[in-house]
């Protein structure tokens, strides 16, 4: 199949009345707008509620005042110009500013923007902080997105970090696998440098963000399946999505095919408060709900999933909201309080750790390193 055609231009989309176009445009005149030709086929545009629609054409909702920019405070875990430590053995290097897609929800709405520079060009400060720190065994590679990178690019670093001795694990965070599969499995030496640097004792995975079942097409598990015959593994994460994924049945689908096509499900997210992104927002307790019901219409293997918040403190794993309480613990942890567990007070409006009272009792604010400035 032939590589999709990009479209940077609201007005190149005649399925979308011009009056609609012209209001758009005001979005799309503050956040970048890019999708392709193979991923609007995947739309059905007699239905102005489709869901793929909505995860990549802009909604007047995205201009509405809410949140932050910087909804998990990124923005102190830079240890170095374009590498986030947080997590001890974790490091996070933003490669990339460019996605495939610009979903309408990304939590780094932020890097839509063309006064933000997270990213890098030069990433040799990023790999020497991870080589000085043998505490860090894996690696995620993201931004944007790692394979919107140009394969010689990709290949030059990850050949660098398997020349780290306690690397032991490389991510790659991409939507590319439902977005544009063509550009995985026609990409021979792509897929040749995921088998030169993904061994049975260092493993490449692959964190995909596959958000609906109707993206899992025909093409992506012919990608899934490219690159588990490379050697990588593949996992999902997606957050909740209110009018994308908000039903159970639907969330269950996605559970079950994933499973089917060899890909882990890993994690259910809360959605952040980030700016632009009102209309995708749910509260904490229909989003349990609506996982609970999904994971109920699945086997074991779906129900690996964890729900979870990305918090500035850590993440935060939801074990059961019922009674008006929530019941929470710290899956990961930035100040090292891995597992504590919380019981707090859970009103049916809050969407957030932060909307939940007495929440300030286990954490603190982190302080702004300084080593890249925020919108």
């Amino acid at each position: 199949m032939a590589q999709p055609k990009y479209i940077t231009d609201i007005d190149k989309l005649t399925n979308i009345p011009a009056e609609e176009r012209a209001k758009l445009k005001r979005i799309t005149d503050k956040f970048v707008f890019r999708v392709n030709d193979y991923y609007l086929g995947l739309i059905d545009w007699n239905d102005p509620h489709d869901p793929i629609r909505k995860l990549v054409i802009p909604n007047e909702g995205e201009l509405l005042e809410y949140g932050r920019w910087d909804a998990s405070d990124e923005d102190t875990n830079y240890v170095v110009p374009g590498c986030q430590h947080k997590y001890k053995t974790t490091a996070l290097l933003i490669v990339s500013e460019v996605c495939g897609a610009y979903c309408r929800y990304c939590f780094r709405k932020r890097l839509f923007r063309n006064d933000v520079k997270e990213a890098v060009t030069d990433v040799e400060p990023g790999l020497a902080y991870i080589s000085a720190h043998p505490e860090i065994n894996n690696v995620l590679l993201t931004g944007g997105d790692s394979l919107i990178l140009g394969t010689p690019k990709l290949r030059s670093i990850l050949l660098r970090l398997r020349d780290i001795d306690h690397v032991k694990i490389i991510r790659l965070g991409s939507k590319i696998p439902v977005f544009n599969p063509m550009r995985i499995y026609e990409d021979e030496a792509l897929l040749a440098t995921i088998r030169e640097v993904s061994s049975p004792d260092k493993r490449v995975y692959v964190m995909a963000h596959v958000n609906h079942p109707r993206e899992i097409t025909e093409e992506a598990v012919r990608a899934f399946a490219a690159l588990h015959d490379a050697g990588a593994v593949v996992v999902n994460q997606t957050p909740i999505l209110k009018g994308i994924n908000d039903d159970p049945e639907v969330l269950g689908e996605l559970l079950d095919r994933l499973s089917w096509a060899g890909v882990t499900p890993y994690y259910f997210f809360v959605n952040r408060p980030v700016a632009g992104n009102r209309d995708f927002v749910l509260p904490l307790a229909e989003v349990y709900s609506i996982v609970e019901k999904a994971k109920a219409r699945t086997s074991g293997l779906g129900k690996r999933v964890r729900l979870s918040m990305s918090h500035t403190s850590g993440k935060i794993e939801i074990l059961a909201i019922e009674g008006g309480k929530a019941y929470l613990k710290y899956h990961q942890s930035r100040d090292n309080r891995y597992g504590r567990f919380m019981v707090l007070d859970c009103p049916d409006d809050a969407a957030w750790f932060d909307d939940l009272p007495g929440n300030e009792k286990y954490w603190r604010k982190p302080i702004k390193k300084r080593i890249v400035s925020s919108p």
